[in-house]
């Protein structure tokens, strides 16, 4: 099965933060988060694949953000759902 999702980015400073879930064939929820900076030939991207799995997509996209966040050193707390 192996559905991918994409997720609202956010732009931080120069960072664009992307969170992204996969549904995995035992039906639970994947997550990574790409951290792209720079443009052109001199764009940077690191994904990182998370290690927590969820049942819950937006849930899981809500991590992989914070995971990013906080790999970029930025405070705060952003949520895909509003809370």
């Amino acid at each position: 099965m192996n559905l991918s999702i994409a997720h609202p980015t956010l732009q931080v400073g120069k960072f664009l933060i992307s969170p992204l879930t996969r549904l995995l064939e035992n039906g639970w929820i994947a997550s990574s988060v790409s951290i792209r900076s720079g443009s052109g030939s001199g764009t940077t991207d690191r994904v990182l694949r998370l290690t927590r799995l969820f049942r819950d997509s937006t849930a899981a996209a809500d991590y992989a953000m914070g995971e990013g966040l906080q790999w970029i050193g930025a405070p705060g707390r952003y949520s895909l759902s509003g809370a």
